[in-house]
């Protein structure tokens, strides 16, 4: 008697390359990089043409006044910048310019997006409140503080009962306060709002929870709420730290750059505008680009955070 066989259809393993071609996660990513593919292609022309033409001029000591004498130099103008101590007191400058502004933004901006959470009446209006001061241009901010602490004409003497005589901006640190000062209010409300999208991330039932067990608000914010919004932290700290690290329009404004108060985007300022010597304000840039990204790497391996987070995957 013939045997029959079953033919059944051939299943997949788990593992196969079927099952993983057909993955919501990779159609996603597939679907994420044929959505940002063509701006981030944009992006990068947009910006390595420039980087690679600074890096180029920087191997040239070259004037734009006198084109005809440019000449090679190789990397001779990033050891006459290394060495000179004018550029690391502007790098020392943005430092700290950097970890006090981005210090004290995620604390108030912390304590902002905390209000805008859980406010419960006119919520749109003190979000909108909150938010005014970012959408100010900078260069128009930077006059305003530096009109606000003129010795004469200005109303912070006035409310201070200062010396009419008394200008911060004689000196190194008061000019460094006012500048730091005006970059926290300018900025503290972008800040709010990535820490406020992060606080939406923070599960209400581990809030809860926590709560039952007798958790004081303290230990809320420390072992529920902080270590959920860590992803989120990490952008406005990673965002804010590299923009601050950048500051030009304010020292500019504010002080011309005088009192020592140049970061390194003031001396490529200088070099490049006022000297119009392109080898060596292009030198600057490559090394102020180079600065950035070592900020933003160290950034992110100092959180470790997978930026999904953000977005709750």
């Amino acid at each position: 008697m013939a045997s029959t066989t079953t033919l059944e259809p051939t299943k997949a393993a788990p593992g196969g390359r079927r099952a993983k071609a057909r993955s919501p996660e990779s159609a996603e990513n597939r679907l994420g990089w044929k959505l940002a593919g063509p701006a981030v292609a944009v992006m990068l022309l947009v910006t390595a043409w420039p980087m690679l033409r600074a890096l180029y001029l920087s191997t040239f000591s070259y004037r734009l006044t006198d084109p005809d004498n440019r000449e090679f130099v190789g990397i001779s103008n990033y050891g006459v910048v290394l060495s000179d101590s004018l550029w690391w007191r502007a790098v020392g400058v943005a430092v700290f310019i950097m970890v006090v502004t981005v210090a004290v933004e995620l604390v108030i901006g912390f304590a902002f997006a905390m209000v805008m959470n859980n406010i419960l009446v006119a919520r749109g209006l003190v979000r909108a409140s909150i938010l005014v001061p970012y959408g100010i241009i900078t260069v128009v901010s930077a006059y305003a503080w530096l009109y606000a602490f003129q010795p004469t004409t200005g109303f912070v003497n006035q409310w201070l009962h200062l010396d009419p005589g008394t200008n911060l901006f004689d000196d190194f640190w008061g000019s460094i306060f006012v500048i730091c000062l005006a970059e926290i209010w300018k900025t503290t409300p972008f800040v709010s709002l990535l820490l406020l999208a992060g606080l939406s991330q923070v599960p209400n039932d581990a809030i809860e929870a926590a709560t039952v067990d007798g958790a004081t608000w303290t230990q809320r914010l420390t072992k529920v709420i902080l270590p959920s919004m860590r992803a989120a932290i990490m952008v406005a700290v990673l965002f804010r730290a590299l923009d601050a690290y950048r500051i030009f329009d304010s020292p500019f404004i504010m002080t011309g750059f005088a009192n020592g108060t140049a970061p390194p985007s003031g001396l490529v300022y200088n070099a490049m505008i006022q000297r119009v010597e392109l080898g060596l304000g292009s030198a600057m840039s490559v090394l102020l680009f180079l600065s950035v990204l070592i900020i933003a790497f160290g950034l992110m391996k100092l959180f470790r955070v997978d930026l999904s987070q953000v977005r709750g995957d």
